[in-house]
């Protein structure tokens, strides 16, 4: 039987994905991109914030109409919205044949049995549960990046997420079994692996007493075809002095944090139930970044949290162009049903949120601006990402962007690049969040060696300097 597989939603969501199409594939199950000729469609769903629950319904209802039109027998909700609103789903969505929790997704094989026979099931199993043992992927994306998800779950309860209640409370990831994972992506062709959950620096703390994610990257490092090690989702009350050192001198881990902070002002992050304050924030950032020569560091912040005053704005946008991060992304506040925020008093208007979410993207936008044109004259190890065959020029990434969420650099080369392959690059120009750049021949690099993911500040290289 053929199935069409749908991933919505985060990075994590699509580690799941890949894991459950492994399960059916081993089953026998034959994959298909034209959902019309597929007999099983499965939807791993998103309910992280309102439009993902709204796109997440669409799509099911969506898809549901191939029932009728194409060759559906059996259609699956999988994921958070399913894990959260389960009961509405039977009730109100009679298009839906199986429900899959998101501690149950190794119950996907099952659920799939249970409703080409005409049976209606529930799979959920307790948020405390991790399914063990599936190391074993079908790619779902570009072949030569590949995610891990070291963690499940999350114990911080901020006041406007929801998170903990789909998701439940952290559970780490055996690392012998990520290494494992590693491995079997590595001799799949993965280049660059990406280390995910709803918070990384934690990892190990609930199995090994400590936290053990600068062990993990070392372990990881160790795998030879491996070339790149990115992490995201660093909360930054949890970043230690041991993090910042592999960073700095392993050189297959990139130079480049995730570090959401949501806002910067006291009272609002007292709010929202963060464990920071500005002043930790700022500490922290300048430990990192001594400690870390060339770290590139991203962020994300919240705009219109209940009660956010015009002056606490303000502070976030000062804020913002002193610290002058490399990456920002942005989000207006989401009233979250069964989350504390949604009930607190001072609600912002929709209007003032996204315009305040705008107002720091401006400021953002020339920050980076700014600092890609101090990149002009350095020289990138890069990752070939693809092709664009209307403008001849290849698209890749320096160890500063990850992939899908920040810039890329555009090159031409003077022979065909197969996507996941290295290489050396001046970079000629700035182009607003992107970099053009020219392909530098292994004879003119030898009197200066490229950045690469681990290095020193690219200002330093510049030939102008």
């Amino acid at each position: 039987m053929r199935i069409y597989f749908v991933s919505l939603g985060c990075d994590k969501n699509l580690v799941d994905s890949e894991k459950m199409l492994a399960i059916l594939c081993r089953a026998g199950y034959e994959l298909t991109d034209v959902p019309e000729q597929a007999e099983v469609i499965v939807v791993n769903t998103c309910a992280f914030i309102h439009d993902a629950k709204e796109e997440s319904i669409e799509t099911l209802l969506e898809l549901a109409e191939y029932k009728k039109t194409g060759n559906c027998q059996v259609l699956i909700a999988a994921g958070c919205l399913a894990e959260r609103y389960q009961e509405e789903i039977q009730a109100e969505m009679p298009e839906i044949d199986g429900v899959v929790g998101t501690a149950a997704y190794d119950s996907i094989l099952e659920a799939v049995g249970q409703a080409l026979e005409g049976k209606r099931s529930v799979w959920t199993k307790e948020l405390t549960y991790l399914p063990a043992g599936l190391t074993d992927r079908v790619s779902s994306g570009v072949s030569h990046v590949g995610y891990v998800k070291i963690s499940e779950g999350c114990n911080k309860n901020c006041s406007y997420c929801a998170i903990p209640s789909m998701r439940g409370r952290y559970r780490s990831v055996p690392m012998e079994e990520l290494v494992e994972e590693a491995v079997k992506l590595t001799a799949r062709g993965v280049r660059e692996l990406i280390l995910v959950a709803q918070e990384t620096t934690l990892y190990g703390v609930d199995l090994y007493g400590k936290k053990m994610l600068p062990e993990l990257l070392t372990r990881l490092s160790q795998i030879q075809d491996l070339v790149w090690i990115r992490v995201l989702y660093c909360y930054p009350e949890e970043i230690t002095g041991e993090l910042a050192d592999v960073l700095r001198d392993n050189p297959k881990i990139c130079r480049y944090l995730d570090l959401p902070i949501q806002h910067c002002n006291d009272e609002i992050l007292r709010k929202m139930g963060r464990l920071t304050n500005r002043k930790q924030l700022e500490e922290t950032i300048r430990m990192l970044r001594e400690r870390v020569p060339g770290l590139a560091l991203r962020t994300t912040l919240i705009t219109g949290f209940p009660g956010e005053t015009k002056e606490q704005h303000e502070e976030c946008l000062s804020f913002v162009r002193e610290m002058k991060f490399d990456r920002l992304g942005v989000f207006p506040y989401s009233p979250e049903e069964g989350t504390r925020a949604a009930d607190f008093l001072g609600q912002v208007d929709e209007e003032t949120k996204r315009a305040r979410a705008d107002a720091i993207m401006e400021v953002q936008q020339q920050v980076i601006f700014d600092t890609n044109e101090t990149l002009v004259g350095s020289r990138f190890e890069a990752i070939v990402d693809g092709y664009l065959p209307e403008e001849d020029v290849y698209v890749a990434r320096t160890y500063r962007d990850a992939p899908d969420i920040d810039g890329c650099v555009f090159f031409r080369a003077p022979h065909e690049l197969l996507s996941g392959t290295f290489v050396t690059l001046t970079v000629t120009a700035a182009r607003g969040y992107d970099l053009t750049a020219e392909w530098c021949e292994a004879q003119q690099c030898e009197e200066e060696d490229p950045i690469p993911a681990g290095s020193m500040d690219p200002a330093l290289r510049n030939k102008e300097d």
